[in-house]
């Protein structure tokens, strides 16, 4: 049945913030009257974050609680939450309390009525250590530039999408810091962004270290080589691998020519295997023949690849 509004949120070990988040996600909406639900997916918690769930769950039939079978990651998380999601706007939040529900009004209205494809939170005033503030900032920085999307925060975690966005992209590995890329390059062109609250940790410790500033630039590279070649791999191998084994060709033709010339001419000159230049051109030769491979065996998996979610539900509080 169709919502007006689904709000996805990933759990993992925040069972002291469920209730409390639950209370006052429920208090808004029922003030602005939004048909809404809830869906949690627990992403395979070890304290007793899936108990709280069920519980509310069997209170409000407007939860819909999800249970990985073991620890995913928050982008899994928010992927079986969008298939799962019936609402015509989808919103995204953490379920540390750190985004403020009052907020959602606002953003449901941004989406439907002045037309945005995503509509991203910009926490303007953050709430934690200059540790975290400031490579946030750089990374920021960084993946605008790379991206060509003019949003500072990329890693919000409250997001609101029309539901033809979520229905049609594909989050999977640590993308989910990267969703206004995926979705631009997948046609939703339309992103706009909001200062939302940014409120300190009531509960709990953070998930996340300075790792993640490592992992989320490998993450944007990876990302950004995916989206542009994942239809066309041969593009990107195919033409490394051609520039290379050219190069090689040349030079051996080169280093060839070049000794013919001498014997020819009786001038001193070197057997070809005594030059390093022959042996880096046969290195280039191998190489550009190992790219064009990659990228032909690339095309051919494309071609017959399957999707296949690889995360295990081991408990839902909904039946299908």
């Amino acid at each position: 049945m169709s919502k007006d509004l689904s709000i996805v949120i990933p759990v993992y070990n925040e069972e002291e913030s469920i209730p409390e988040l639950l209370e006052w996600i429920f208090r808004v909406i029922d003030e602005h009257k939004i048909d809404t639900e809830v869906i949690l997916v627990d992403d395979g918690s070890t304290d007793q974050s899936w108990p709280a769930i069920q519980e509310h769950a069997k209170k409000d039939s407007r939860i819909n609680g999800i249970r990985f079978n073991r620890n995913n990651g928050k982008s899994d998380g928010l992927q079986v939450g969008f298939n799962e999601s019936a609402g015509e706007v989808v919103i995204t939040m953490d379920a540390d309390m750190q985004d403020s529900p009052d907020e959602v009004p606002e953003l449901v209205r941004m989406v439907k009525q002045e037309g945005f494809d995503i509509v991203s939170g910009w926490k303007k005033k953050r709430h934690d250590p200059i540790s975290k503030t400031l490579p946030s900032r750089f990374f920021n920085m960084v993946t605008r530039k790379v991206s060509g999307i003019a949003l500072h925060d990329f890693n919000c975690g409250l997001k609101a999408y029309r539901s033809e966005v979520v229905k049609n992209i594909h989050v999977y590995g640590e993308m989910h810091r990267y969703i206004p890329l995926i979705a631009k390059w997948s046609g939703y062109r339309n992103i706009g962004e909001k200062v939302v609250e940014h409120r300190a940790r009531k509960y709990g410790t953070t998930k996340y270290g300075m790792k993640r500033f490592i992992t989320g630039f490998l993450d944007l590279l990876s990302v950004t080589f995916v989206t542009r070649f994942k239809k066309n791999p041969m593009h990107f191998f195919g033409s490394i691998g051609i520039l290379s084994f050219l190069t090689g060709f040349v030079i051996t033709v080169w280093v060839i020519a070049e000794k013919l010339y001498r014997q020819y001419n009786n001038l001193p000159r070197r057997d070809v295997v005594d030059q390093p230049l022959f042996f880096l051109a046969l290195v280039a030769l191998i190489i550009g023949v190992q790219l064009f491979l990659a990228g032909f065996l690339a095309e051919m998996m494309i071609q017959s690849r399957s999707k296949k979610d690889e995360y295990l539900i081991s408990d839902r509080t909904k039946e299908d």
